[in-house]
Formats: structure tokens, C-alpha cells, sequence
């Protein structure tokens, strides 16, 4: 179970999914029951009914950063350029400068003192590179949210096609989770797309407690496991937070017997992060490189709300660590045969 090759699996390439649902709570649900290795297929709306009312829900807050930019090197050659670590400036940055880890993608590789420029007065600097990620110092004569919020991309997915030329409006509403917060993610917490306020509401009127952390997904989530042992893998840091009052609503559920429901892996990492030493939650800030596959020992999550990942992907050690690897490629090879829609703006999953 620590060989790359035993998670992969067959894929049909039309079962990506481009485009969310066209309302977010009209995904597919497949229920996993660990206990009796029991698949259900069910739609998201069922989730309501499938929580129970002593049950407390964990959701990750993180705001997706429009952080994808289209522009030229001053020879003319275009460029695309992700920015990576939004939030973390230099000291020496004002609001109109800032100095970020970026990834670039031109003809031919950025050199230190390479000038990018973009639409809205914004230019950058390539000021270095280094182990596949640049820096790179932005400056504009308008503040740097401003412009990134008029003329930056949401950062899709690469499996997700899209063209510099497509209007942008819909992934903006769409890959963003109606609970986004806290603004530092280079991709989104896809398990929460499917959440809608009205389905929070219900959920709320249950019974259900709901709780917040927040961790920024960042880099990580783009990089391939390219070992064939999985333990030899590292994962990169990504910034989360944890409130006094979520650690309190998490500490006292698990003293009281109740079910911690995550939603999304992204959650299950910061959770059993903060509780890896002691098994219980404190509060605060840091950086979360748990790599969880078959064999951790879960202390906080009870059950999970996720998507369909990639092959051979992290995530999908993760789930599999939670629910088995035989029984979660069973689920998986389930779902192509039933043509479920995969990852991101794909269809969801309750493992239980």
C-alpha cells in the first residue's frame, strides 16, 4: 500500500468535470459506509439527512485569490504568472508593492531582472528562481488588491480548460464556497462548492453545529507525488489558523461522543495536525505539512465530505487512509461505472 502505482485507477477523460452543476447542490452523492463497505448513490441535498442533529461540521473559510495573471515580457512574449503565497509581503512592501512566489509560464525561462507587464499600470520584476518557483516584485500607481481584483484569474486547475480569452465571471461566483472568508488560497476547498446557504440553513435548523478553520491550499495541491514509495513524499506548507472558539466546539464534541464531520481534506489536515501530539485541539496559527496516507491514525475526524480526486494524488492516499484502499477504488471504480463527475467541479462524497 505504499507503492504509487497502487493508487491509480482508469479515468474516462470526459468524466472531469469543466463546469459545475448548474446549482451547487444539484451534484451526485455517493454514500460510503465504512462499516459495511456500502455504497449508496444519492443526490447533494441529501446530505441534511444523512448528518445527524448531535453532529458537528467542519468547514474550511479560505478565500480563493483571483491570483492567475495574463500579460508579456517587455521583449513581447506572453506570459502567465501564479502568484503562490498571497498574504505574505515583504516588510519592506507598501499597498501598492508587493513581493511574491510565483509560477510562470512563457516560451522560455525568466530571468532575474525580467520585466513582466500587465494590463492596469501593474509590472513585475522576476528577481529570482529557485527549485521550479520564482520571485517576483509587483508594483502599480493603484493598490495591489485593487488590480489584482480587476484583472486576475481565478486559478483553475490545469485539468480544468480554460482560455486567457473566456469571461472569468462564472468561476469567480462558482469556485469559491459561499462561506469564503479569509482570502490566501490558490485553489479552492472543492468539497465546500457544493454548500449553499440555504442547504447551511437546514443543516443548521437540525441541530448541527458548524465550526470554521481556515487553511490556505496552496502549492501543494498542484505538485505530483513523483516517488514510488509514497513515504519518501513531502508535502509543502500551507498557512492555517484555528479560533479559540472552534477548538472549544471540537474538544467538547469529542468529550461528549459526538461525530466531527469534515468537509474536505483540507479541513481533515488542519484538524488532525493540531491534534497530532495530544489529541486534542488548541488554538492558533502555523503551517500544516501532514501527509496523511494508509496507516495514520485518525484522532479528530469521525466522518468526510470530499470529492473525487486524481490518480496516484495525495488526496486520494488520504481518503484511503481514512476508508481503506481496496474499499475507496471499489467507491472510485463505482462511480466511473455510474458516470459521477470528477474532481473539482465534480460530484461529492460522504464517508461515514
Amino acid at each position: 500500500m505504499y507503492r504509487l502505482e497502487d493508487y491509480d485507477y482508469h479515468l474516462p477523460e470526459d468524466l472531469i468535470a469543466q463546469t459545475p452543476a448548474p446549482n451547487r447542490d444539484g451534484s451526485r452523492l455517493l454514500h460510503l459506509q465504512r462499516s459495511q463497505n456500502h455504497l449508496e448513490h444519492l443526490q447533494f441535498q441529501d446530505i441534511v439527512d444523512l448528518l445527524q442533529p448531535s453532529d458537528l461540521l467542519v468547514v474550511n473559510n479560505t478565500r480563493v485569490v483571483p491570483g492567475r495573471l495574463y500579460g508579456r515580457k517587455q521583449t513581447g512574449g506572453k506570459v502567465e504568472t501564479l502568484i503562490l503565497n498571497y498574504g505574505q509581503n515583504d516588510p519592506g512592501d507598501d499597498g501598492n508593492q508587493r513581493t511574491y512566489q510565483c509560477l510562470i509560464k512563457a516560451s522560455k525561462q525568466a530571468r532575474a531582472g525580467t520585466r513582466l507587464i500587465f494590463d492596469a499600470d501593474l509590472v513585475g520584476e522576476v528577481q529570482g528562481f529557485s527549485d521550479g518557483v520564482y520571485t517576483v516584485h509587483f508594483a502599480s500607481s493603484q493598490p495591489f488588491e485593487i488590480v489584482l481584483d480587476r484583472i486576475g484569474r481565478m486559478p483553475l486547475p490545469p485539468y480544468i480548460k480554460r482560455s486567457e480569452d473566456e469571461a472569468d465571471d462564472a468561476d469567480r461566483l462558482r469556485y469559491q464556497t459561499v462561506y469564503a472568508r479569509e482570502q490566501g488560497a490558490i485553489a479552492a476547498p472543492t468539497a465546500g462548492l457544493h454548500f449553499t446557504d440555504a442547504t447551511l440553513a437546514r443543516i443548521r435548523e437540525k441541530g448541527v453545529d458548524i465550526a470554521s478553520v481556515t487553511l490556505h491550499v496552496g502549492y501543494g495541491t498542484f505538485v505530483p507525488v513523483r516517488v514510488d514509495d509514497i513515504r519518501d513524499h513531502r508535502m509543502h506548507e500551507e498557512w492555517f489558523s484555528i479560533s479559540a472558539e472552534t477548538a472549544d466546539m471540537v474538544n467538547r464534541a469529542k468529550d461528549e461522543g459526538r461525530r466531527v464531520v469534515a468537509v474536505g481534506t483540507t479541513s481533515v489536515r488542519t484538524l488532525e495536525y493540531a491534534a497530532r501530539n495530544s489529541g486534542r485541539m488548541t488554538p492558533g496559527t502555523g503551517r500544516c505539512d501532514l501527509f496523511i496516507y494508509p496507516g495514520f491514525s485518525f484522532k479528530i475526524v469521525d466522518a468526510m465530505i470530499t470529492n473525487f480526486h486524481l490518480p496516484k494524488s495525495t488526496l486520494l492516499m488520504l481518503v484511503s487512509a481514512f476508508a481503506g484502499r481496496e474499499t475507496m477504488l471499489h467507491a472510485y471504480a463505482e462511480a466511473v461505472r455510474e458516470k459521477y463527475r470528477f474532481f473539482s467541479y465534480g460530484d461529492a462524497m460522504l464517508i461515514e
